[in-house]
């Protein structure tokens, strides 16, 4: 069993629940974003921020993240995941390739 954060942009919010759910059922431990209950425009700085520390110790607590890259699509954001889970040796696992890396693990 893995301990396992998911991350990707919200606007895959459903691919993202789906593949928590079908790496639970394999036996994982699945970490996930917190999924928003208002707009963007509504959180304060001070919330967002927040959030995000608390997604970095998701990471920090997981043995991999699974990068939720529907159409090859990687936000900013992600980019900055991806980076620091590869600073902090987490492994990293793509929904589909990603062209930008050599040797890239893709889901199964």
């Amino acid at each position: 069993m893995k301990i396992i954060t998911i991350c990707g942009s919200l606007k895959f919010e459903q691919d993202m629940k789906y593949y928590a759910e079908k790496l639970a059922l394999e036996g994982n431990c699945v970490l996930s974003v917190i999924y928003p209950t208002k707009n963007k425009e509504e959180y304060t700085e001070n919330e967002i921020n927040i959030l995000g520390i608390g997604h970095i110790k998701r990471i920090d607590i997981s043995d991999a993240i699974f990068v939720v890259n529907k159409n090859g699509y990687i936000g900013e954001a992600v980019r900055k995941e991806i980076d620091y889970a590869k600073k902090h040796n987490k492994e990293i696992i793509y929904l589909e390739k990603n062209n930008g890396e050599k040797n890239t693990k893709i889901f199964q």
